[in-house]
């Protein structure tokens, strides 16, 4: 029963990691998050723990974790490996998809649209996780998988920084569209283009983004 719920709370803060509702830099108290949760401290500092183990989150002193903070060469470093494995799986994927899942994108699709018009940046979030994850999910190999689920752990939290730029949020959407109207032609190798494309897009303003927080504040 223990591991069972123990399990549960892992997989309850892993999506929320994926999904950005987290954010970098933020402290997880295990007694808050007990508490919130209703349930011991124990099973949440395992489920915690497993995700420090994984590179999601960092140990801190007074029995608290952190979502670490994003710095431009970090953020650099995973854009370097997301644009290589991303890009391969969907390719992958393309032929594998089924008709539910084509259904399943079209979707996403739509219900990101609705959240930028509407400027529901969480709404936005979560579909645009499942949207990516689900097409991962066909590429039929797991290592390929499983280092790509690794790496969104780690960059999930900073999607938030999507919504700060106002002229951003009408482009949010636009290499999906590509991408989707390429995997329902069965076009594999253009899928795979219009995801390596949204990757460099949102790169480069997330990264110039970084560059300017982390630029020191001249003297007075």
């Amino acid at each position: 029963m223990a591991d069972n719920l123990q399990e549960q709370l892992y997989q309850r803060i892993r999506e929320g990691l994926l999904e950005g509702r987290f954010q970098p830099g933020e402290r997880l108290k295990i007694r808050d998050l007990a508490a919130a949760w209703g349930t011991s401290p124990m099973p949440v500092r395992a489920a915690l723990q497993r995700l420090v183990a994984e590179g999601a989150l960092e140990g801190e002193p007074q029995r608290s974790v952190r979502v670490p903070a994003m710095t431009r060469e970090r953020y650099q470093h995973i854009f370097q490996v997301r644009l290589g494995l991303e890009g391969l799986a969907v390719e992958l994927a393309t032929p594998n998809l089924t008709a539910a899942d084509l259904a399943e994108l079209r979707d996403c699709v739509a219900r990101m649209d609705q959240a930028i018009e509407q400027r529901l940046a969480q709404d936005y979030l979560e579909a645009n996780s499942r949207f990516h994850l689900l097409l991962y999910g066909a590429c039929g190999n797991p290592v390929l998988l499983r280092s790509i689920e690794s790496l969104w752990l780690q960059i999930g939290p900073f999607f938030n920084r999507l919504f700060t730029g106002a002229d951003l949020s009408l482009r949010l959407n636009d290499f999906h569209e590509e991408a989707f109207a390429a995997i329902e032609a069965g076009d594999a190798k253009a899928a795979r283009q219009a995801m390596e494309q949204d990757l460099i897009y949102f790169a480069r303003f997330l990264l110039n983004l970084l560059e300017l927080e982390q630029r020191p504040v001249p003297a007075r």
